[in-house]
C-alpha cells in the first residue's frame, strides 16, 4: 500500500500542503540532501521514494543496521557510473542513519560535497545528538509527525477497499466506529495500523470484520515509547515540568503514558524522589519521604499495585509547595568547591585526637554550639577564610522555607551583633 505518487501521500501537512517548504522544493525539481526526522511508520522512507521518482533520480536504499563502508563504497560507484553513462542524479537512502558511527556517516561527506549523490538520511533519534555536524551542515533537517487518527482512518480505508493491492478483492466490511478503534491502537503509526487491519481481516467472518476481531487485534496495544530514545526524554521532562508547575493533572497523565508505554515503573520512582528535591525541597520536607515511601512500595507490590503510590507521589509533589533554593544552593556550592582549590580546613573545625594535633592548634577555640545560649555559637565561623561570607542556601518564601528563613534571620542578627562585640 505505499503511495505510488506524491497524490496519494497522507499526512505530514506541515511539509506537504501546498505552499510547503518541502512540496514547494520538490514541485520546483530543488533535489537537495536531508534528513527525515520521525516516530516509525510516518513515510520516511516513502517520502524520499517518492522525490527521488519525481525527479528522476535513481533511488539507492541502505540500511545502517546492516550495510558498512563497503556498501556505501559500492553504492557511490554506482551512483558515478549512473551519473555518467545517463546522466542521471542518485538519491542514495540511508535508513536508520542513526546507527552508523562516526567512520561510516564521515564516507558520505566528499560525494555529498561533489554532488555524486543527494544524501536522504531516515531517523527516529535526534539528529543533533546521533549525526555528525559536518553531515548535519549539509543536509536539512526535516521534522515529521506521528499522523493524525484522521490520517490513519485514510490510509486504512484506502487499503480495505483497493482491489490491486488492498483487500478490495474480498470485499470486507467494517464498521466506521471499528475503522476508528483500529486507527487508535496504531498511534500515528501507518505501518501498524496496516499490520493490524491485515490480522483483522483474516479474522473475518461472511465478509465482515467484528468487533470481537478488532478488540483481540488492538489486545495489548501500547502507546509509542522508545526507551532510551527522545519519546522517552520528551515524557519524563513533560512528568518533570507538571510536578515544578503544580499541575496534578499533567502530572498524572505523563506518569500514565510512560506506564501505558511500558516504562520500568522504578526508573519512574528514582526521578520522583529526584523531584522532590530540586523542586519542593526544604518547603514541604514530606515530599521526599512521600516519594521514597512510594519506591518502596514499588518495589515491594510490584505492577499494578504499586503504580497507585507513585499516582499518590506524584499528585502530592505536584500540589505541594516549591522551592528550588536546596537546588540552587548545592550547585552553587559545587562551582565554589571546584573553582575555589584545595582550601585548608580552618584550624578551629579540625578535630585532635592526638597530643601533636592538639599542639599543633587543632580544635584550638572552637565553641561547642549545645554549650553557648540557644544552642547557637553567635560568630562563629565555618568556611575557609578564603571564601568569607559566602552564602549559598536563600530559602524561598513558600511552605516550610518560610519559618527556616526566619530563624536563618535571626541568626545573622545574632552573628552582626558578635562581631560588632569583637570590634568594639
Amino acid at each position: 500500500m505505499r503511495p505510488r505518487d506524491l497524490d496519494e501521500f497522507i499526512g505530514q501537512r506541515h511539509l506537504m500542503a501546498e505552499g510547503k517548504t518541502l512540496r514547494e522544493a520538490i514541485a520546483a525539481d530543488r533535489l537537495h540532501s536531508m534528513i527525515f526526522w520521525g516516530p516509525p511508520g510516518t513515510g520516511k522512507t516513502t517520502l524520499a521514494s517518492l522525490i527521488a521518482a519525481h525527479s528522476g533520480a535513481r533511488f539507492v536504499k541502505l540500511s545502517a543496521v546492516l550495510s558498512g563502508v563497503k556498501d556505501i563504497r559500492a553504492a557511490i560507484e554506482q551512483a558515478r557510473a549512473t551519473r555518467e553513462r545517463e546522466r542521471r542524479p542518485t538519491v542514495l537512502f540511508i535508513d536508520e542513519a542513526h546507527r552508523f558511527n562516526k567512520s561510516q556517516q564521515d564516507a558520505f561527506l566528499p560525494h555529498v560535497e561533489d554532488g555524486t549523490v543527494t544524501f536522504v538520511g531516515a531517523t527516529t533519534e535526534n539528529p543533533s545528538f546521533e549525526l555528525n555536524s559536518a553531515l548535519l551542515s549539509r543536509a536539512r533537517v526535516y521534522r515529521l509527525q506521528a499522523l493524525t487518527r484522521d490520517d490513519i482512518q485514510a490510509i486504512l480505508r484506502h487499503a480495505l477497499n483497493d482491489r490491486e493491492r488492498g483487500l478490495g478483492e474480498r470485499r470486507l466490511t467494517m464498521a466506521d466506529e471499528l475503522l476508528a478503534m483500529l486507527a487508535e491502537a496504531a498511534d500515528g503509526d501507518a505501518r501498524r495500523a496496516l499490520n493490524l487491519l491485515e490480522i483483522a481481516a483474516d479474522l473475518a467472518r461472511d465478509g465482515i470484520i467484528g468487533r470481537d476481531a478488532i478488540e483481540d487485534v488492538v489486545a495489548g496495544s501500547t502507546r509509542r515509547f522508545d526507551k532510551g530514545g527522545d519519546l522517552f526524554y520528551e515524557q519524563i521532562s513533560a512528568l518533570h515540568k507538571s510536578v515544578r508547575g503544580s499541575s496534578p493533572d499533567g502530572a498524572l497523565y505523563w506518569l500514565c503514558r510512560m506506564l501505558d508505554g511500558g516504562c520500568d515503573p522504578l526508573y519512574i520512582a528514582r526521578r520522583v524522589v529526584r523531584m522532590a528535591s530540586e523542586d519542593i525541597g526544604n518547603a514541604d520536607p514530606r515530599a521526599l519521604q512521600l516519594a521514597l515511601n512510594a519506591w518502596d512500595a514499588q518495589q515491594r507490590l510490584g505492577s499494578p499495585e504499586g503504580e497507585l503510590a507513585l499516582a499518590q507521589a506524584v499528585v502530592y509533589l505536584a500540589c505541594a509547595a516549591k522551592s528550588n533554593a536546596v537546588y540552587v544552593a548545592f550547585k552553587q556550592a559545587m562551582t565554589a568547591a571546584r573553582e575555589s582549590g584545595s582550601l585548608e580546613v580552618p584550624v578551629h573545625l579540625r578535630n585532635a585526637p592526638t597530643r601533636l594535633m592538639k599542639e599543633l592548634g587543632y580544635g584550638h577555640a572552637y565553641r561547642y554550639a549545645h554549650d553557648e545560649p540557644d544552642a547557637y555559637a553567635a560568630g562563629e565561623t565555618y568556611l575557609p577564610e578564603e571564601l568569607g561570607d559566602a552564602s549559598f542556601y536563600q530559602p524561598v518564601e513558600r511552605g516550610l522555607e518560610i519559618r527556616i528563613a526566619e530563624k536563618l534571620a535571626r541568626l545573622r542578627a545574632l552573628d552582626q551583633a558578635a562581631h560588632g562585640r569583637d570590634t568594639e
